[in-house]
């Protein structure tokens, strides 16, 4: 190869490099910019409180979503363009007047693809971050949206509401009461049902043993008629001593 083609060649490498540290210089101002605006994008995000406070972070939320969508674009293309410059750089280190020097040439190349690749993933993960970030605060900008609709419509029913619940409650508890009393009148038709079955048991015995004992029976039957005398002696006393006593007493 002449000396005027190495020339030309080692010049192609060298203008090839200056692109490669120029683009990686504005990609790196570029990186630190869009992660300081997605950073303050956060930061407006998580300060509105009030409603006034949110409509104004969401004119400012638009203006942030254009001017990040416009560094996005131009990060891109500038990962692009790198892209392509290091391509270059890999097809020069492939070519037969390069060969003299391939190793430098490799070492350099490899330098300048872990830039880009370290360029290419801290943008990617600042995306990646601010979408996150965007999609959730947009979650909880419409579930607040939702609770103060929900509030402002449903603000004259809560009363009514109030007072149905109120009243719901009042016929839980009178359920409550009455299954109460009915488990306890259940409870009791059980112990009467089983105080008749003694007694009619008892009473099946005494029967029982009186016809298997027909003198028992008879002295039964005797003490009976002693007592319904001695009750009918009795009454008749009893009698005659309250006339004697009405007659002394009006006499």
């Amino acid at each position: 190869m002449s000396t005027t083609n190495m020339a030309a060649s080692s010049n192609y490498w060298e203008d090839l490099r200056k692109q490669a540290r120029q683009l990686e210089n504005e990609l790196d101002l570029k990186l630190v910019s869009f992660s300081k605006l997605c950073t303050s994008y956060s930061s407006s995000s998580s300060s509105s409180s009030s409603q006034d406070q949110r409509s104004r972070s969401d004119s400012l939320g638009s203006s942030h979503d254009n001017m990040l969508v416009a560094m996005t674009t131009e990060l891109e293309q500038l990962l692009a363009k790198l892209t392509a410059v290091n391509d270059r750089m890999a097809e020069y280190t492939n070519t037969p007047g390069a060969s003299s020097h391939n190793a430098a040439l490799m070492h350099t190349l490899q330098r300048h693809r872990d830039i880009l690749q370290d360029y290419t993933h801290e943008f990617h993960k600042t995306k990646s971050n601010f979408y996150s970030l965007r999609e959730r605060e947009d979650l909880l900008g419409s579930v607040h949206r939702d609770i103060e609709s929900y509030k402002s419509s449903s603000g004259v029913n809560n009363r009514r509401t109030e007072l149905f619940l109120k009243e719901h409650e009042h016929l839980r508890n009178s359920d409550s009461l009455i299954d109460s009393a009915i488990s306890i009148a259940m409870a009791t038709k059980e112990n009467i049902t089983f105080q008749r079955g003694m007694l009619k048991s008892i009473q099946t015995r005494v029967t029982t043993l009186a016809n298997r004992f027909p003198a028992i029976n008879s002295l039964i039957q005797k003490i009976n008629l002693r007592k319904r005398r001695d009750s009918l002696i009795l009454g008749v006393v009893i009698g005659v001593c309250t006339i004697l006593l009405l007659l002394y007493t009006f006499h």
